[in-house]
């Protein structure tokens, strides 16, 4: 009987152990199981150099959304990025989009810097201003060889 008792309270703590495991790697993964309440942007970059799926999609630096898929497109050999953004944020059509470092060697992020315009992108839209990633390294190599401009 008191076998049955332990067993049944080991049993018990496992499968909490479980449940909360499964809670914490949805939660670090940022994965939604319902989807959540967002809507869609594009962007056309000529350079992403560093950015992911999943990366972060900030104004003023709140986090609003994530960078969704990220394609070439081969007609004008520019990546595409989708973003998912906040339902509750409305981003102008003038917004301009650009690619920046968290920190001197950080993950890359979308910093969106709002427009004046009063017309809101709707779902789908595409932000038309961007700005690519710096090359930190291309920087370096240019300063060291002697090619930056004076």
């Amino acid at each position: 009987m008191n076998n049955n008792k332990l067993t049944l309270a080991v049993g018990l703590f496992v499968m909490a152990g479980i449940v909360a495991l499964a809670w914490l790697s949805i939660k670090l993964a940022r994965f939604e199981l319902l989807g959540g309440d967002h809507y869609t942007l594009q962007a056309h970059f000529s350079s992403i150099a560093g950015l992911k799926n999943g990366s972060g999609v900030e104004i003023a630096g709140v986090e609003v959304g994530r960078v969704q898929q990220i394609v070439l497109d081969p007609q004008e050999y520019t990546a595409n990025v989708t973003m998912s953004i906040r339902r509750d944020v409305g981003i102008q059509e003038d917004a301009m989009a650009s690619i920046r470092t968290k920190g001197l060697i950080g993950d890359r992020y979308i910093k969106i810097t709002p427009g004046g315009s009063l017309n809101l992108l709707q779902s789908g839209q595409r932000l038309v201003q961007t700005e690519p990633a710096i090359n930190i390294e291309e920087l370096i190599s240019q300063f060291i060889h002697g090619s930056v401009n004076k």
